[in-house]
């Protein structure tokens, strides 16, 4: 069963209408992330892919990313509760909610307006070279992972 496409505006208005059941004080199932933590987590990966911030990830280790997450990260299988996070997407400090809500939502449109064409062979920090399949189901399970931890 195909995810549904990021670059779809019935995914961006679905996903905000998930966004608004979460706030400042919703409690995840797992983890240590608070919800304010939870959406700056969600913004790194745009942060990356917009060039916003640069990873620090050393060419071997990009090779190793590249060889087995890739394939996790971008096929179809939801993620494990509690799986490994990256060092760049490690959270810890003390975010405004409403703020990086506000990050979240513009990340979220820009994506879905530059669409599927802007994305397809553009290259990933970690992944090199991905399709708009590729990056979509990314965005999408990464989205979905962590609004099924706060119940959203």
């Amino acid at each position: 069963m195909a995810l549904t496409s990021v670059f779809d505006p019935k995914t961006t208005e679905e996903t905000f209408k998930r966004l608004e059941k979460l706030n400042y004080m919703s409690k995840p199932l797992w983890g240590k992330m608070n919800a304010a933590q939870m959406l700056a987590h969600l913004n790194v990966t745009y942060d990356l892919t917009y060039g916003k911030i640069k990873s620090n990830t050393g060419f071997f280790t990009k090779l190793m990313l590249k060889l087995f997450v890739k394939r996790i990260v971008t096929n179809e299988k939801p993620y494990r509760q509690n799986s490994r996070t990256g060092p760049d997407f490690i959270i810890t400090d003390n975010r405004d909610f409403e703020k990086e809500k506000s990050i979240f939502i513009d990340y979220v449109k820009k994506t879905e307006a530059l669409g599927a064409n802007y994305f397809e062979g553009k290259e990933s920090t970690s992944f090199g070279k991905m399709t708009s399949k590729e990056w979509s189901t990314q965005f999408y399970k990464h989205i979905d992972h962590h609004f099924k931890q706060f119940v959203i």
